[in-house]
């Protein structure tokens, strides 16, 4: 059943803890560097970066990436049938860490937030991956609630809310799990102030689903079975993410995932991924409809030779097109931008945040 939280009730509060990188208290240059890392169940994810002076707000706050990473570690491989990692999946996520661990210790971090989402929610041994990533990478993975992951991905989010919208329903479609976020934007002497009404968040994203009907070369004639059981699921999300509050006219969609970006990238003809033209970039329903229509009727050779998609997303891109419908289909707004950005963006936020708290108590302290 989909979890839900209401503005106002109880977090659960994020508790960093620090190991062999970012344990000093040090800066480069007078300026922190900040590492965020996002092990899902799909790909492990690092982002570095720097905060620059946003001379609107008179603070430090804008987080200007300087390195980044990403590898296809399919953690959560078999995790739906079994309930375990299996042993390669932890080999190749402990790689991709130690890899990070490299990238961190050359562009010296001070501020580190290491996470890991649904497929370490739900393995029975994922105090594996914890412990392993601690020992052979030195990094502390943390394994965030729902809540906790939603937030972070609006906080990445929330500046690609268009200026003529009072808001926008944020989703993120994962390998393990999918978030939607309700942000309503309000002015507050002069500035705007983007509040979550309301969040809700559902097991079943890419790699769960392509699991539960083919596995790695999913056949087309998977994909009605696919939104078949996508129907209540998300109909329930419906019914608990304010639909009083919603209005598809003055509301907007904005999605993060590795599904619409790879649509984004199709609709604007791209030979390769360029992440300048696709981050903000906005999408018509109809457009999205026929695109993605196209890919559903594909066998997996067929969508292989898309391109933007590929082999390494050939599988993952048919359950992430049934997911995307079914939000669309709950949620019928006329536009959508596409974000790429979200979860490792919000947690530089909060580093940038966590930086400057340090700095103000540093600072109090030398007096």
């Amino acid at each position: 059943m989909p979890g839900t939280a209401r503005a106002g009730s109880k977090r659960h509060p994020y508790r960093r803890r620090r190991g062999r990188f970012g344990r000093g208290r040090g800066q480069v240059n007078g300026t922190p560097v900040l590492g965020a890392i996002d092990v899902g169940t799909n790909a492990c994810r690092l982002l570095i970066a720097v905060p620059e002076h946003d001379a609107t707000r008179g603070q430090m706050l804008v987080p200007r990436v300087i390195d980044s990473f990403t590898a296809n570690v399919r953690l959560g491989e078999s995790l739906e049938r079994t309930g375990t990692i299996t042993v390669a999946a932890l080999d190749r996520t402990v790689a991709a860490l130690k890899e990070c661990a490299k990238r961190l210790k050359k562009r010296r971090v001070t501020h580190i937030k290491a996470i890991a989402t649904e497929a370490c929610r739900k393995a029975n041994n994922a105090h594996e991956l914890v412990a392993r990533a601690e020992k052979e990478a030195g990094i502390h993975l943390s394994i965030v609630t729902p809540e906790e992951e939603a937030r972070l991905a609006a906080a990445g989010c929330v500046q690609l809310i268009g200026a003529e919208f009072d808001g926008a329903l944020i989703f993120d479609i994962g390998g393990g799990s999918t978030e939607l976020i309700l942000v309503k934007r309000t002015a507050v002497n002069d500035s705007l102030r983007h509040d979550i009404v309301a969040w809700t968040s559902v097991p079943i994203g890419v790699v769960k689903l392509a699991e539960r009907h083919g596995g790695r070369e999913l056949r087309a004639s998977s994909y009605p079975a696919m939104s078949a059981e996508l129907l209540d699921m998300f109909a329930a999300m419906k019914s608990e993410l304010e639909p009083e509050t919603f209005d598809a006219k003055r509301f907007h969609l904005l999605g993060t995932s590795g599904t619409l970006t790879t649509l984004a990238g199709i609709k604007l003809g791209l030979k390769r991924y360029e992440r300048s033209r696709i981050d903000g970039q906005w999408l018509n329903r109809d457009d999205i409809v026929k695109i993605s229509d196209t890919i559903v009727s594909q066998d997996f050779k067929g969508r292989a030779a898309i391109p933007c998609i590929g082999t390494d997303r050939a599988d993952l891109i048919l359950p992430g097109c049934a997911i995307l419908r079914a939000i669309m289909d709950n949620w019928p707004c006329r536009t959508l931008r596409v974000a790429d950005r979200g979860l490792r963006e919000g947690m530089l936020i909060a580093l940038v945040r966590e930086s400057q708290s340090s700095a103000r108590s540093h600072a109090r302290a030398a007096f």
